[in-house]
């Protein structure tokens, strides 16, 4: 019997474990933590993020404020109102909601992010200290399949983890953290599109992490039985049966791959729920710091 990873239900839990907490804080005397988010333009993808990012903030008793701005914004713009919110001192932490127009440098707008506010995790100083295992924010989608494989009661020590995919927000740091004695204990191969002998490196793998960006990209001949899978894909596929005329679709065959799995994430509400809830866990942690 396949176990079916909620990250709807985990992330809940966490969320009313955050409130819980925050109210703590509040009624001895302590401020309400703080998250802010830029969005630049009307992307469609990046509107709901944003609003699911503001609704936890209410979930978990944080105050949230919304800065938007036309895509017509200019680079010096952009970066002056990072500014502000690296001086303002009732931010505790903020995001800049990517992906940002073409004319903008986007690692250049990052960079521009105070690391004791990067919520985010994308900063090369919290990349960096992460990757020595020193404390930092993590990047949120990452920290969220620790938290689903622990959660869970996975057992990762030893194990052989394959990761498909190199991003800088989710294959490169996962590679990190699954292989850091106090993360995932595990032995890590990173593979991407131009690795010849993906099929067998996937076959031999006791946990495989799929964040490369293709639907139903793991099939079931590249699925050795027992496997634990974590499916990060989130990709638009038409589908006419649905009234929006699209479904979210994974990286992973679901429907084939599924029963030969001791566990996996669905899509959606796999790893898309906790990675806004590791954000609102940031976000608490640099309310702490601060």
């Amino acid at each position: 019997m396949v176990n079916l990873i909620d990250g709807k239900a985990t992330a809940a839990t966490i969320k009313a474990e955050i409130k819980a907490e925050v109210e703590a804080i509040v009624a001895s005397g302590g401020k309400r933590p703080h998250l802010a988010a830029i969005l630049v333009g009307h992307d469609g993808g990046s509107e709901t993020y944003v609003k699911n990012k503001v609704l936890a903030c209410e979930a978990c008793g944080f105050e949230s404020t919304l800065l938007r701005f036309e895509d017509d914004i200019t680079e010096q713009k952009l970066l002056d109102e990072v500014e502000k919110l690296n001086a303002n001192p009732s931010v505790d932490g903020f995001i800049v909601q990517l992906p940002l127009p073409k004319h903008i440098d986007e690692q250049k707008v990052i960079e521009a992010i105070d690391p004791r506010k990067d919520v985010d995790g994308f900063h090369p100083v919290n990349v960096g200290r992460m990757a020595i295992g020193l404390p930092a924010f993590i990047s949120a989608t990452p920290k969220g399949i620790l938290e689903l494989l622990r959660r869970y009661n996975i057992p990762t020590s030893g194990k052989k983890c394959v990761i498909l995919g190199r991003s800088n927000i989710v294959g490169k740091p996962m590679s990190q953290l699954m292989m850091q004695k106090n993360g995932g204990d595990a032995t890590v191969t990173v593979c991407h599109s131009h690795s010849p002998q993906l099929k067998d490196e996937c076959r031999e793998a006791d946990i495989i992490i799929a964040a490369i960006g293709r639907p139903a990209f793991v099939t079931a001949d590249m699925v050795k039985p027992g496997a634990v899978i974590i499916d990060v894909g989130t990709t638009r596929v038409p589908d006419p049966t649905r009234k929006s005329g699209y479904r979210l679709s994974g990286d992973v065959d679901f429907e084939n791959v599924a029963p030969l799995c001791s566990a996996i994430t669905p899509v959606p509400g796999g790893v898309g729920p906790m990675t806004i809830c590791m954000l609102m866990q940031n976000t608490l942690q640099a309310a702490r710091q601060s």
